[in-house]
């Protein structure tokens, strides 16, 4: 397997399918595609329009079917282990932490600290330096899924690229740019071919609703003599001047206002949209050494990479010197292509194995033994019983 620093057979490029059609779209079809409804019979094209047919095709049984729901890509897309055995995985390096790097550790600590002081990290003597090194391991497999939604527009007067221009590519067939390995990222695509105009359902292809302020009467009741048209006294409202009524300012009298939904056009353009979607799904495992320090702690913290693999699909780890790194292994590579072997495409896989540093340091200050540890790249320091915390106390 590949380590770090190593060069790492990757994806020659990232972009992959094409949209294939049988001819370039002339002028005349463009016009046939969006002809009005008034088109003399001599005008009229020999197959039915497309703002007239429902549209009921093999790809709308394929897509619209699964509507929001993943598609699984096809068998050749659906990558398999390299040929050979996984190379071997040796001479691993485990540094320990020394006694300046633990004591400055703690000096940074206390002066980090409102209210500590930094003569126990300044003169304590070290009585012993415990190492709890431990590894962290993760496998990412970085997946790209694809499903379809179907949505619905105002129809603008657009052209309309419907079944009529040709059929509709297979969704894996469409043509996408991979984003940077191992990020996520989601796109959206209108996918050929699927346009359809109809008539808006809410506004009867009006354009137009009733006001539901004046419920189409284009008059409310007047607020303030509140349809009396009297008011103090039985004097005559000079609001509404005795009529009882306003205009309604909602529709501005007309009693119909503006739909909503058609923003007035009157038709909705409908198309399937391919959503495709790039995760980087990680497993992540810590070896807990059950030395009573918080392992939540590590979350926060790097560690030093002893072995990176990079590849399509990436073997187990066989050899590590700690066997429940190597059961951690087997188990994420088994987990994931469970997971995703069958449901998703997947485009990469990495697996990491960090060392952790994690120093117990025992040390005597003023005749009493205390602990703290050193732990991650940063050197961060737990000391839940550092002996001096308050600027106040007698040295």
């Amino acid at each position: 397997m590949a380590t770090e620093g190593q060069a790492i057979r990757g994806v020659n490029h990232r972009s992959y399918g094409a949209v294939h059609q049988s001819h370039e779209v002339t002028n005349q079809e463009r016009f046939d595609a969006i002809a009005p409804y008034h088109t003399t019979q001599a005008e009229v094209p020999s197959a039915p329009h497309p703002h007239l047919i429902d549209y009921k095709s093999e790809y709308e049984g394929t897509f619209l079917r699964n509507s929001g729901s993943d598609v699984p890509p096809p068998p050749e897309l659906l990558n398999k282990h390299e040929d050979g055995p996984p190379p071997s995985q040796t001479n691993w390096n485990i540094p320990a932490v020394s006694e300046d790097i633990a004591r400055d550790a703690l000096i940074k600590y206390a002066d980090s600290k409102l209210c500590y002081s930094r003569a126990p990290a300044v003169e304590m003597v070290f009585r012993d330096l415990k190492p709890f090194n431990t590894y962290r391991y993760s496998l990412e497999t970085f997946t790209e899924t694809r499903c379809t939604d179907v949505k619905t527009v105002p129809y603008n007067g657009e052209f309309v690229d419907s079944c009529m221009l040709g059929v509709p590519p297979l969704l894996w067939n469409i043509q996408v740019e991979v984003p940077p390995m191992f990020t996520d990222h989601v796109q959206r695509v209108k996918v050929p071919h699927t346009s359809l105009v109809k008539g808006c359902f809410d506004c009867a292809a009006s354009g137009r609703i009733c006001c539901g302020k004046c419920h189409g009467r284009g008059q409310i009741e007047c607020w303030v003599c509140h349809g009396s048209r009297t008011w103090d006294h039985d004097n005559r409202c000079s609001h509404c001047s005795g009529r009882g009524h306003e205009r309604c300012s909602s529709c501005s009298g007309q009693g119909l206002k503006k739909c909503d939904t058609c923003q007035g056009r009157g038709q909705m353009l409908s198309y399937t949209e391919l959503q495709v979607k790039w995760k980087n799904n990680i497993f992540e495992y810590v070896v807990d050494q059950k030395c009573g320090f918080p392992a939540k702690r590590f979350k926060a913290v790097g560690g030093e990479k002893i072995f990176v693999d990079e590849q399509v699909m990436v073997y187990p780890v066989v050899n590590f010197p700690d066997p429940s790194i190597n059961q951690a292994s087997q188990n994420a590579v088994q987990q994931h292509h469970a997971q995703f072997a069958s449901s998703a495409r997947v485009l990469r896989q990495r697996q990491t194995i960090e060392l952790i540093f994690l120093t117990q340091v025992e040390y005597e200050w003023k005749g009493t033994l205390y602990s703290y540890y050193v732990y991650g790249n940063e050197n961060e320091v737990y000391a839940e019983n550092y002996p001096k915390k308050c600027c106040c106390s007698v040295m």
